[in-house]
């Protein structure tokens, strides 16, 4: 019991630490998707699947200027809807998903977008991470975003030993206060894309690599 203990609070030196680094090194942080409304960061969310925020960003305006609200998306052609977003790939399921989504909208929130996970997540082409960007971005909601990015780095750095978006979401959710959820998944973004990237992470230069426990620890001095 005593030696869980003495772990227990490492662990929580260790997570205060990552959260110190992150907190100094990104302090002013948001969503890179362009957006003035809950009903346009919900769309670009959706676009976004496989598909960088920049190209997101240079199909929305064009769409949401046709299309500036649900009513008027859910009733467009799918072919239309189709040839705008193509550029973001996966065009054909996107454009399905966002007329359907649109529809749900209309039909049940009256065109409004809901502001808890159970409603979100159950528009067409919305999972739980578009629900939890949704809700931290647009309504101030407390929400754990598990991109490839979170999940990429809470690995590394074993805040978690899943895989599974989910399993990951909870894991972060028990050891990350709950007034950081938001802002520790957009750091963790930005982190990502500086140092840690996917294929070639610079480990010998992160600031975190003493307490990364992917790689052997290399303190700063």
């Amino acid at each position: 019991m005593f030696l869980l203990l003495i772990h227990s609070m490492k662990n929580k030196i260790r997570v205060k630490k990552i959260l110190n680094f992150l907190n100094s090194t990104y302090p002013d942080v948001e969503t890179q998707l362009s957006h003035k409304t809950p009903f346009q960061l919900l769309v670009s969310t959706i676009l976004s699947a496989q598909c960088t925020d920049r190209q997101v960003n240079s199909v929305t305006p064009g769409l949401f200027k046709k299309y500036s609200l649900p009513t008027q998306l859910a009733s467009a052609e799918i072919k239309e809807i189709e040839r705008i977003i193509y550029s973001t790939g996966f065009y054909r399921n996107k454009a399905k998903n966002l007329k359907n989504c649109c529809r749900m909208l209309v039909e049940k929130y009256n065109g409004n977008v809901p502001e808890t996970l159970a409603e979100l997540v159950e528009l067409p082409g919305v999972g739980r991470k578009t629900a939890n960007v949704v809700l931290g971005a647009s309504f101030n909601i407390p929400a754990m975003v598990v991109d490839t990015h979170v999940a990429r780095i809470s690995k590394r750095l074993d805040l978690t030993k899943h895989t599974d978006p989910v399993k990951i979401e909870s894991d972060l959710e028990q050891i990350i206060p709950k007034e950081e959820w938001n802002n520790f998944s957009l750091r963790l973004i930005y982190f990502g894309r500086a140092i840690c990237t996917a294929r070639k992470p610079d480990c010998p230069g992160c600031p975190l690599n003493g307490l990364c426990r992917q790689v052997k620890p290399k303190l700063k001095t």
